[in-house]
């Protein structure tokens, strides 16, 4: 169990677009799978690598599109359960803490190694509100399963897959890019909330003190 920076990167390229990263995620996926995927290609997310242990709530990546922030940890296992305890544990209550205190939905990406098909699956950690446009994915995110101790654990069956997930966020998108403007210039991500902005700036200050 682990994240791997190989996975991280795998998820970073599809979420922020890249129609190389889509490709390579969905080799050995059905056609209603890639088509789902591919519909990121519209409205891509900027996607940012955050460095540091984890335990400050910001999570492996921050991924941002105009008013829409959210953290998201990255798992990889061949086992399909992936139980939480010591500094893993401490992870999960730190993302708690963000949510709370932020109003953002934080994520798990789960990769199961050695699958074909779409191998990721997405939970939300549960948190009292979620804010802006994301509110809309709460009922369509689970949130990670508890055990019979009532500790929460991720379970690679239960959750979401990302193929769906990506659907979910381009069919929420806020803004698309617009006919005749240029290229350039239509891929980049909108970063319009000011506070949202405000949030990521934080966030990313937390993993550099």
């Amino acid at each position: 169990m682990g994240t791997g920076s190989a996975y991280e990167r795998e998820l970073l390229h599809v979420l922020a677009g890249s129609p190389d990263g889509v490709h390579a995620v969905t080799r050995s996926c059905t056609p209603e799978e890639r088509v789902r995927m591919r519909s990121i290609l519209e409205a891509p997310f900027l996607v940012v690598r955050a460095p540091g242990s984890g335990t400050e709530g910001t999570g492996d990546l921050l991924v941002l599109r105009g008013d829409a922030a959210f953290p998201i940890e990255v798992k990889c296992s061949r086992e399909r359960r992936i139980y939480l305890s010591g500094r893993t544990l401490l992870q999960y209550e730190a993302l708690v803490a963000t949510g709370e205190r932020t109003g953002l939905m934080p994520l798990y990406a789960f990769r199961l190694k050695g699958t074909r098909g779409d191998s990721w699956r997405i939970f939300r950690v549960e948190t009292s509100h979620v804010s802006g446009h994301m509110e809309r994915l709460v009922a369509h995110v689970p949130t990670l399963p508890l055990t019979g101790r009532g500790r929460p654990h991720l379970d690679w069956d239960q959750g979401l897959p990302l193929n769906r997930f990506v659907h979910l966020l381009s069919t929420f998108a806020t803004r698309k890019p617009s006919l005749g403007v240029p290229s350039s210039m239509a891929n980049a991500p909108a970063l319009d909330g000011g506070s949202t902005m405000d949030v990521v700036a934080s966030l990313l200050r937390a993993r550099t003190m």
